[in-house]
């Protein structure tokens, strides 16, 4: 058992772990202007107009490396996609372009996250000034 799971015990009861959404936020916040950069660059010079960047902790065979958490000593690991790449991969299905673009969000103030799990995947939306 780990320390941490010993502090969050409480009598009677399992340990809580905490989660994983809560270290993501941590390490967004570490990585916020890095992402940032990434996405208009995407944007700048015409490679997509919906940047979406992938968090994981373990392998993904879904867009660019462009933070690793083994040489930044965190916990998740960011790469930079597109929904182009997401459509060509089935990840999002081409008929449903249209619906995911109506909840997408202006990609110069919040971050578009694919946050890949052990149960599952989700997208999160992540505002970039967030402290």
């Amino acid at each position: 058992m780990d320390p941490e799971e010993l502090l969050n015990e409480k009598e009677g009861s399992e340990p809580q772990k905490e989660s994983p959404l809560k270290s993501l936020e941590r390490d967004l916040k570490i990585y916020n202007e890095s992402i940032k950069d990434v996405a208009i660059t995407i944007m700048m010079e015409g490679m997509s107009s919906y940047p979406i960047f992938v968090a994981h902790q373990h392998e993904v065979k879904l867009g660019e490396v462009i933070l690793d958490r083994n040489e930044l000593n965190t916990d998740w690991t960011i790469n930079a996609s597109t929904l182009e790449e997401f459509i060509e991969a089935g990840v999002i299905k081409a008929e449903l372009k249209d619906r995911f673009l109506r909840t997408y969000k202006k990609p110069e103030d919040v971050m578009c996250v694919f946050v890949v799990v052990p149960e599952g995947a989700n997208f999160v939306y992540y505002p970039y000034n967030r402290r």
